[in-house]
C-alpha cells in the first residue's frame, strides 16, 4: 500500500496473556469479544462470570461500560481483539465519557483481522488504538509488548487509581485451536445473572 508503513507483529502468546490476565481472578466479571477472544478465555477456564459474545461484533466494550455501571463494586475486564474494537470506535468515546473507576479495555492486537482470514488489520498499518482512547478523555492508556506489563496490567484490575483504564497488547499473529464455550445465549445470560445474584 503506498505510503503505508507496515507495524512490525507483537511477539506475545494471545493464551499465555489470558491466562495471566484472569490468574487469581476472584469476583472479576469478563466480557469477551468475538471470536478468537472468546476462545482464548474459555481456554483459561470456563466460570459463570465470564459473558462471551457470539455476535454483536465491536459492541464488546458497550458492554463491559453498561455492566461496569451497573455494578459499580466489582472489577470488569473486557478483553477483545483488534478487529472487533475497530469496528466500535466509538464505544472509546462513550467509555470515556461515563468514567467507570472500574472497567478495563484489553485489546489482543495481531494486527490482522484473524476471523476472515489474517487480514492486515487498520493496527497493522500503523492505527494506534491507545491513542485513541488517550484522545477521547481515558485516563490510562498503554501499548504492552511483553508480560511484566501484562503482569501490571493484570494489578491494575482492582486498583483505585482513575478509570477506566485501556490496553492494546501486542500479540503473536497465530490462530490456536478453538475452545468452545456454550453458544447458547440464553444459558449464558441466565447463569452469569445468577452468579451476580440477580433474580
Amino acid at each position: 500500500m503506498s505510503g503505508v508503513e507496515m507495524r512490525p507483529p507483537g511477539t506475545l502468546d494471545r493464551r499465555v496473556v489470558v491466562a495471566e490476565l484472569l490468574r487469581d481472578r476472584g469476583d472479576l466479571l469478563v466480557v469477551s469479544g468475538l471470536g478468537a477472544p472468546t476462545y482464548d478465555v474459555a481456554a483459561a477456564g470456563d466460570h459463570d462470570l465470564n459473558f462471551y459474545l457470539w455476535g454483536a461484533m465491536g459492541s464488546a466494550a458497550m458492554i463491559g461500560l453498561g455492566l461496569a455501571l451497573a455494578q459499580p463494586s466489582k472489577p470488569v475486564l473486557v478483553i477483545t481483539g483488534d478487529g472487533e474494537q475497530l469496528m466500535g470506535m466509538g464505544a472509546l468515546a462513550s467509555v470515556a465519557v461515563k468514567q467507570p473507576q472500574n472497567l478495563t479495555i484489553a485489546v489482543l492486537d495481531n494486527g490482522q483481522f484473524g476471523e476472515t482470514g489474517m487480514q492486515t488489520s487498520h493496527t497493522g498499518y500503523g492505527v494506534s488504538l491507545p491513542e485513541v482512547a488517550s484522545a477521547t478523555g481515558m485516563p490510562w492508556s498503554i501499548e504492552i509488548l511483553d508480560m511484566p506489563g501484562v503482569e501490571d496490567l493484570r494489578q491494575r484490575l482492582r486498583s483505585n487509581e482513575p478509570g477506566p483504564r485501556f490496553a492494546a497488547i501486542r500479540i503473536k499473529p497465530e490462530n490456536p485451536d478453538r475452545v468452545l464455550p456454550t453458544r447458547d445465549g440464553v444459558e449464558l445470560k441466565n447463569r452469569f445473572k445468577s452468579a451476580l445474584g440477580i433474580s
